[in-house]
């Protein structure tokens, strides 16, 4: 455990071989991305990984898995509570027009009558180590997980986050570092071939073995390998499943909306509609993007998520279920609730009136104990330091938007960052970040 909080100090050649060789297994893989900067549509390169695989405490591992179950229950449940979610996320909807516009997509639908019963969500709970009070040198423990999310929507990187767990199989079998055990003690990872099957058996319960699996993307989108992987997972699964792939802009010019609300596009009949596009404001590019997403959430296909799933997502929904009895709302087993409510880190309400003042106070007089997190799913949103006194101090009301939530501080460990376009690999201080992928299906 030393060699990974003080470093490996790999020897230079020998680290050079192990580094072409991960890049070569990387690539062979399908461990791949298409890089912000390239000049075409086509053009990949290997995704940035971790030499080797982070060290986690299996006690911690094994009960982010056993409280995922306890979380699909839950995000189930909230979804189908209209006035706890429209009381919940009222404030953040005063300052928040993208929240105030999936909001509207929810009321009008729920108003009209939902025309499918049946939801389908692939989520990912996503959590960091957080040392308990005074016991930080004992890493195995001397910490506890506490969630940074749930994502509800576009839960990434099951793909080709499989392959990355076979690259470090494959890595550390061949520096063979004097703790052999370590290659036996990687978990396998199965997310693509589960989140595949969710899907799959979502496409059964819809009835027409014609219909096809619709997956959302956004234009020129970067991330699709990981996408494609999961699309391969589904042909594993069950060949006769086709899927197709459109963008919002696509589903409103080519979709049509049925009298008996079945939605086909360009002549085929959704069954599921899987959604990679749509949880930012940059996926409505015009009000036809907005039109597409009404006209989805309109259908009969099974939604992947529903509106409902994506606005439990909100950061402001993980904060109102820290307060007191709000978990217990919706749960009566006492045990689920207690493994849910170990994980929940400090979480504060940065509503307008006295207890919002206080919670800002706090902030602005200590920024480096707290994260400001707006309601946005996508990673680099969230603020942090001098900028936390910038934004909870403007007297516009538009801090309403945001939550206010205690900084975890995980441990630090050393490791190799191997990128494309980064010759000299050093070893770097790197914190670790669990995600859970749960599929549930009502």
């Amino acid at each position: 455990m030393d060699s990974l909080q003080q470093g490996r100090n790999i020897p230079k050649e020998k680290l050079a071989s192990l580094v072409e060789q991960a890049r070569d297994f990387a690539v062979s893989n399908g461990i791949l991305m298409i890089p912000k900067d390239a000049p075409s549509p086509n053009l990949f390169s290997h995704a940035p990984f971790t030499l080797f695989a982070s060290p986690f405490p299996k006690t911690l591992f094994e009960q982010g898995f056993k409280v995922q179950k306890d979380f699909n229950i839950l995000v189930d449940k909230i979804s189908k509570d209209y006035e706890f979610l429209k009381s919940s996320l009222a404030s953040a909807m005063e300052a928040d027009t993208f929240t105030e516009k999936l909001f509207h997509i929810y009321d009008t639908t729920r108003k009209e009558g939902i025309a499918q019963k049946i939801s389908l969500g692939l989520l990912r709970s996503d959590y960091m180590m957080n040392p308990i009070s005074g016991s930080e040198k004992d890493f195995l423990q001397g910490y506890e997980i506490k969630q940074i999310e749930i994502n509800t929507i576009s839960s990434s990187f099951g793909g080709i986050g499989s392959h990355v767990t076979e690259l470090h199989r494959y890595v550390q079998e061949n520096y063979a570092d004097s703790d052999d055990k370590i290659t036996e003690k990687l978990p396998a990872n199965g997310a693509a071939q589960g989140l595949g099957k969710g899907i799959v058996t979502a496409w059964s319960l819809y009835g027409n073995e014609s219909a096809v699996v619709l997956m959302v993307v956004q234009s020129g989108e970067k991330n699709r390998v990981d996408q494609r992987v999961l699309e391969y997972s589904i042909r594993q699964s069950n060949p006769a499943v086709k899927v197709i792939r459109r963008t919002l802009q696509e589903i409103e010019e080519n979709g049509e909306l049925k009298d008996d609300k079945k939605l086909v596009i360009d002549g085929k009949e959704i069954a599921v509609a899987y959604f990679r596009a749509g949880y930012t404001p940059k996926d409505y590019y015009s009000e036809k993007d907005w039109s597409a997403r009404l006209k989805l959430e309109r259908s009969r296909a099974i939604k992947c998520p529903t509106i409902a799933y994506q606005l439990v997502g909100t950061k402001k929904i993980q904060q109102v279920l820290a307060e007191p009895g709000v978990v217990e709302r919706f749960l009566d087993d006492p045990e689920m609730v207690a493994r849910i409510r170990k994980t929940f880190a400090g979480l504060f309400s940065l509503d307008n009136g006295e207890e919002g003042d206080k919670n800002a106070k706090m902030a602005i007089e200590n920024p480096d104990r707290f994260v400001v997190k707006p309601q946005r799913e996508g990673g680099g949103n969230n603020i942090y330091g001098e900028e936390i006194r910038d934004v909870l101090s403007k007297e516009d009301n538009s801090r309403t938007q945001y939550v206010l939530m205690e900084k975890i501080r995980p441990p630090v460990l050393k490791n190799y960052i191997v990128q494309v376009h980064k010759d000299e690999i050093l070893e770097e201080d790197v914190v670790c970040e669990y995600g859970v992928f749960g599929i549930v299906i009502r």
